[in-house]
């Protein structure tokens, strides 16, 4: 089962994403501390802005920041100290490698909002209902989408599975992923753990890279 929700001991155990996080936070609110909980953490800003402590000062950061939080002797917490504007803030924390894929904000749009949006879909053929522009693709590393916004479907393996805000989708090396129906558009994290394989950066497709080669052990 590929799906998780945020906590501690949700995520399967082949996962190097053990934890995540989604906190919103209102403009005016008392400070917000995270305590660490991963050999590795990262920090991205879906909505808003804020200042953030703990990096040896303290700095403005809006949606979009993206963020590895270093662990040291001194790093036990790190700390939302003012929200400027409204903020969803997530957390992950794991023990993945030192060299990652990729990590960031991604939007899935519902069809009313698609009039302007480019429908070529460069991705592999698929057999199921598709009403989105985005590629079914694979990767040599493990993937996993964090959803803060909307409600769609996506397909991890071969398997259907309805996803909405809270959910994180785990797709391990080599498996074919897709988000290919919204019911509301969809805001989401996408962060690749470690590189492995060919270490092929982005997204592979049969077509033009080769044959996928899943990963058995990560279902």
């Amino acid at each position: 089962m590929p799906i998780f929700c945020g906590g501690k001991g949700q995520a399967p155990d082949w996962c190097e994403l053990h934890q995540f996080d989604i906190v919103t936070i209102e403009a005016g609110s008392d400070p917000y501390d995270f305590h660490r909980v991963g050999n590795k953490e990262k920090l991205i800003i879906g909505n808003g802005s804020c200042t953030l402590q703990g990096l040896g000062g303290e700095e403005v950061i809006e949606t979009g920041a993206n963020i590895d939080l270093p662990m040291g002797p001194n790093d036990a917490h790190f700390r939302i100290a003012s929200v400027i504007e409204n903020v969803t803030a997530i957390r992950m924390a794991g023990d993945w490698g030192e060299e990652v894929g990729g990590s960031g904000l991604f939007s899935v749009l519902a069809l009313d909002e698609q009039q302007d949006v480019d429908r070529v879909d460069r991705g592999d053929a698929v057999d199921y209902e598709k009403k989105t522009n985005f590629d079914c693709h694979f990767h040599d590393c493990d993937e996993y989408w964090i959803l803060f916004e909307g409600v769609g479907v996506v397909y991890s393996e071969g398997v259907r599975y309805e996803v909405s805000s809270g959910d994180c989708v785990a797709t391990g090396m080599g498996h074919h992923h897709d988000f290919p129906l919204v019911h509301e558009s969809v805001r989401a994290v996408y962060f690749e753990t470690t590189m492995e394989r060919d270490k092929r950066r982005g997204h592979l497709w049969d077509h033009t890279h080769g044959k996928a080669e899943p990963h058995l052990g990560r279902i």
